[in-house]
């Protein structure tokens, strides 16, 4: 089966350059073609990739229908307001946005993972986000292909 350039965007939002460059007929080689393609990316490329990604908590309004129904709903303004500052002082130290595959869990369950993400190097970091970013693309093309 193969993916459509229209699902491929959608499963790569706002990360184009990577969403045209990617073959592949299933998830899995999909995947591993986005994983070789991020690869040969600069670092400022690699960086464009992860800042495509919505912010943890961002304001639903501005997320993809995807994005909306992997981050869940509502939560209490208290694990809002930190999620906020968490992802502010995140940028602020590495230089990129923090991507996490969230996979089911919730914004509060979110928030050690961050904590903990905070203590490692920028180098490992962007590796992490990058391999996150590429669970949360191989989980979007097995929902859409199976």
């Amino acid at each position: 089966m193969t993916v459509a350039p229209e699902a491929l965007a959608a499963i790569f939002e706002r990360a184009p350059a990577l969403a045209e460059r990617v073959r592949g007929n299933d998830a899995a080689s999909i995947v591993a073609s986005a994983r070789s393609e991020v690869a040969r990316m600069t670092e400022s490329e690699r960086i464009a990739v992860l800042d495509a990604h919505p912010r943890i908590g961002a304001d639903p309004v501005s997320l993809s229908a995807l994005s909306r129904s992997e981050q869940g709903g509502a939560t209490d303004i208290a694990t809002m307001r930190e999620l906020a500052a968490l992802n502010e002082e995140y940028e602020r130290r590495f230089g990129f946005r923090f991507v996490v595959f969230v996979a089911g869990r919730s914004k509060a369950q979110i928030v050690p993972i961050f904590r903990e993400r905070l203590r490692h190097t920028r180098e490992v970091e962007l590796a992490i986000g990058i391999d996150e970013f590429l669970a949360i693309a191989g989980d979007r093309l097995e929902r859409i292909t199976s």
